[in-house]
């Protein structure tokens, strides 16, 4: 029997199997992309396809209504197949691969973190210099009287140009050299390093093609962001971002671990993030800036240490068995034809250093383009994202930590929870007498809503308990038109109605999201909380708190507080920066000096394993109330 997937957008894919497969399963094993960020357990109800044709043996669950399921819509992951079937998975359900983007580069949002991170190392200290090079040569053409061989011609017209002693020339571009000599009639770029006395050639190309490029890249568990740069100048060639494609074997690290443990797993998370992810961004990249992949001479990854275990295609079990000791902090000597990536096969791979099993190189590189290592004052550096990490110290000392915040803060284990694109609700203002919200979308002004961001779940959340909607456990308490109940009596708040969305169906949040969001935020204060007691400090003592994380164009600070997440400090004491870890990355491809900093300040920091530190599971459960259990924590929140 065979099954017939029928991917919105894209061409039918076919599979055989047999009777009883799980219908997820198979979507795999047809490299069907099919979001499922609860690797298949029922509860996000991310999976539904709709049945076309044929029998599927389902469960009806809490997230498909008595229309729907009448429909044919199913959840692929409760679903087996009885006999030949044809399944619609819709885009919405294949969004976090297929919604690839492209940034503007017109608007200096785009660039300005980038800006402001080289400055920020400048005043340090460190310069934004690379021993790349590109020299353009005219050779003399050979002859009969002139029969130097093309090796030794071109060796001679690089130690001339740029005063070298020794030229390497290794085989990969040895092969193709007397082709592009003659193709090009002797008149060449060549592009490569510059160490000391010797050139090592890279690429050899027309003369008019001289640009150097580096490849930034930051691998979230959900999200990945990479921008294209000038080696020469720093300028920004282009920026896009994808969802992971790991993320239909789970939303978290943990379930990736485990899906890698299985018969042929590894092979098949490494594929999701290079063949899936990260090759089809580099050749959009690209593209757009009009360059051959093959002038990417370098690339640098921040990543946490699960992601890079599984980019690089190494075992990830130890990470998370006790006592937590992952294959490798850093790794030197990476090159881009290792991992059959689209670049200059000789191009250097650079991996911002681990710390430890959970808190990784985005936080290393993050904590780099924060500058809180090269400051007096006491900072607080946190990151967003399925992990929440946490940093605390100044130039004398640094604390990290992580806690397991789960991936709400980009839109998994929320019902209507999206990654922050086109169409994310990512702020949200309620009018406290007749409840109607005022929403800011994501994309085209006139962009109708698809789902909720990050950014837009701390607004909502927050407006929902300053109205008094809902209550300190995110109960609903007061009713409303937009206020509605299942049978079973669980609450939800109508953002959008179904016919004022995108996708024809209703844009809400329920009492289940505000739970999973509440132990999220509950998690990131608590963690904040522990690494300042295991210092003996309070939040007395912090200038500054960085915020990082690309949850949306940028948090409300003070909704964040309300309910909890972040303490109640000074307002203008925080800052939101962005993609710390790109912007990190992007210092680390562009400067040497920036990279071996990197590695300075991984090397100098404490790791702090919450899960083995007293008190800390007290705080956690302290803090899964809104905004907290102990209210004298938050003076200033919108209902203390």
């Amino acid at each position: 029997m065979k099954v017939t997937f029928q991917i919105e957008g894209a061409s039918p894919v076919i599979i055989a199997c047999n009777a009883g497969d799980n219908l997820l399963e198979l979507a795999r094993r047809a490299n069907v992309a099919i979001d499922a960020p609860c690797s298949g357990n029922g509860s996000c109800g991310k999976c539904r396809v709709r049945l076309v044709e044929g029998e599927l043996e389902s469960v009806q669950t809490r997230h498909l209504t008595d229309e729907e399921y009448a429909e044919g819509w199913r959840l692929s992951c409760y679903s087996k197949v009885l006999g030949d079937c044809t399944v619609f998975v819709p885009d919405i359900a294949s969004a976090y691969q297929s919604r690839m983007k492209t940034a503007d580069l017109s608007s200096p949002q785009e660039v300005v973190i980038f800006q402001e991170c080289q400055e920020q190392l400048h005043a340090s200290g460190i310069r934004f210099e690379n021993p790349f090079r590109a020299v353009v040569l005219h050779l003399p053409v050979p002859s009969l009287e002139d029969t130097m061989p093309d090796n030794e011609r071109l060796s001679w017209g690089i130690r001339d140009a740029l005063g070298v002693e020794r030229v390497e020339i290794p085989f990969a571009v040895m092969v193709g050299l007397a082709h592009i000599l003659r193709e090009e009639n002797f008149a060449v770029c060549v592009k490569g390093r510059l160490e000391g006395d010797c050139f090592h050639c890279m690429e050899i190309t027309g003369s008019e093609d001289t640009v150097l490029v580096g490849a930034a890249i930051d691998i979230g568990t959900t999200t990945v962001t990479m921008v294209l740069a000038d080696l020469a100048t720093g300028a920004i060639l282009a920026k896009g971002s994808s969802g992971n494609g790991q993320i239909r074997y789970g939303a978290d690290v943990i379930n990736r671990i485990i899906q890698q443990g299985r018969p042929g797993g590894r092979k098949k998370l490494q594929d999701a993030i290079i063949k899936e992810t990260l090759s089809p961004i580099l050749v959009n990249l690209c593209k757009s800036a009009g360059i051959s992949a093959r002038s990417i001479l370098r690339l640098s990854v921040g990543a946490n240490t699960t992601m890079n275990h599984l980019f690089v295609g190494v075992d990830a079990a130890s990470v998370r068995m006790e006592p937590y000791v992952p294959s490798f902090f850093s790794w030197d000597g990476l090159l881009a034809e290792d991992l059959k990536l689209p670049a200059n096969p000789l191009a250097p791979v650079l991996i911002a250093p681990n710390i430890g099993s959970y808190v990784g190189g985005d936080i290393t590189a993050g904590t780099l383009a924060s500058g809180i290592w090269d400051k007096d004052e006491m900072s607080l550096f946190i990151d967003l994202g399925t992990n929440g990490e946490i940093v605390f110290g100044n130039r004398d000392f640094l604390m990290s930590c992580a806690c397991s915040a789960g991936p709400a803060f980009e839109g998994g284990d929320i019902s209507c929870g999206m990654r922050a694109t086109d169409g994310a609700v990512e702020a949200c203002v309620l009018d406290e007498a007749t409840m109607e919200p005022s929403l800011t979308i994501v994309g085209d002004p006139d962009q109708r809503p698809v789902g909720i961001c990050g950014s837009g779940i701390i607004d909502i959340i927050s407006e929902l308990f300053r109205t008094g909607i809902i209550n300190a456990k995110g109960l609903f308490v007061r009713e409303g038109e937009r206020v509605k109940r299942d049978d079973h009596g669980m609450g939800r708040y109508v953002l959008a109605w179904a016919e004022e969305s995108e996708t024809g169906r209703e844009i809400s949040i329920n009492e289940v999201d505000i739970d999973n969001f509440i132990r999220a935020k509950g998690a990131i204060f608590s963690a904040i909380d522990t690494l300042l007691k295991s210092v003996d400090m309070t939040v007395d003592v912090i200038d500054r708190v960085y915020v990082a994380g690309g949850i949306g164009s940028g948090i409300n600070m003070k909704n964040a507080v309300n309910i909890g997440m972040f303490p109640d400090v000074e307002l203008e004491k925080f800052h939101y920066i962005g993609n710390s870890s790109l912007s990190g990355a992007y210092a680390m491809v562009m400067s040497d000096a920036a990279a071996a900093k990197t590695a300075e300040v991984a090397a100098n920091m404490t790791y702090l394993e919450l899960s083995t530190y007293p008190g800390y599971m007290d705080s956690f459960v302290a803090a899964c109330f809104l905004p907290h259990t102990d209210a004298r924590l938050f003076p200033n929140s919108c209902r203390s």
